[in-house]
């Protein structure tokens, strides 16, 4: 049995991100994946970003890690590109757009946002049509050498941990049933939930290692306590921009315009 940790949008939170990797090694699990998101709201970009490529064996790439690259107009994102500095800022650019892992005989894919693009947003009320086109073999997604698509897709970018199965027709696919069930979850955010609960979220998945075998297969999802009063702290003792806006969403678990 293999267990891989999915963690998201971290957001330069480093104390949420800390009492998360503590879960994840309480745990013994060795196997972790980042779904995006390092950067930005919070104060610890920078040693977010140094964190995550030392323990994860993939990261993909979210939309503030790639719009951090680009030139900024405002103060949040200058402060925040200084901050990062010019091999992060490198690293940042270059992430992959999506990871595939195969357990338990199912083909798991892992991407920020969608299958089109960083920033295409597939939200929790998205409708079927929507839903099922993120299980699509896209361009930036490619296609597997056995032209296989997904069974499981597991995502990042709206913070709102949420699984789903859905019933979808795949009729050109002789080797399963003509209507196979497909899930869908979002691993919500270490740094910044939305769902109305402050504490750091991620997921756990668990499954046979022998890809090729079809097997029992879990989703876990685990909230996380912090110091969230060093957090914001830590923002207000750097001077952070925006800080009031992150204060009330790491201290309320809503997003804040």
């Amino acid at each position: 049995m293999d267990s891989v940790a999915i963690i998201s949008d971290i957001h330069g939170n480093i104390p949420a991100l800390d009492a998360v990797l503590q879960d994840i090694k309480r745990r013994e699990i060795t196997r972790i994946i980042c779904l995006g998101d390092l950067v930005g709201k919070g104060p610890g970009s920078a040693e977010a970003v140094d964190r995550i490529k030392a323990v994860c064996e993939n990261v993909v790439q979210g939309n503030w890690d790639l719009g951090i690259t680009s030139p900024q107009d405002l103060p949040a994102g200058q402060w925040h590109q200084e901050q990062l500095g010019a091999e992060r800022l490198a690293y940042l650019e270059q992430l992959p757009f999506s990871v595939d892992v195969r357990l338990s005989g199912k083909l798991i894919r892992l991407f920020h946002a969608s299958a089109q693009s960083v920033f295409h947003r597939l939200k929790r009320k998205a409708s079927k049509e929507e839903r099922l086109a993120v299980f699509e073999n896209t361009a930036m997604t490619g296609t597997p050498l056995d032209g296989r698509q997904p069974d499981i897709i597991g995502y990042g970018d709206i913070h709102i941990p949420y699984l789903l199965t859905i019933k979808s027709p795949r009729q050109n696919e002789s080797t399963i049933p003509a209507c196979q069930g497909l899930t869908l979850f979002n691993v919500g955010s270490v740094g910044t939930p939305y769902d109305g609960n402050p504490q750091a979220c991620y997921c756990i998945v668990e499954g046979e290692t022998d890809s090729s075998v079809p097997a029992g297969l879990s989703i876990q999802f685990v909230r996380v306590p912090y110091d969230i009063e060093l957090a914001v702290r830590l923002a207000y003792e750097v001077e952070m921009p925006d800080r009031r806006r992150y204060e009330l969403e790491i201290t309320s678990g809503l997003v804040h315009k």
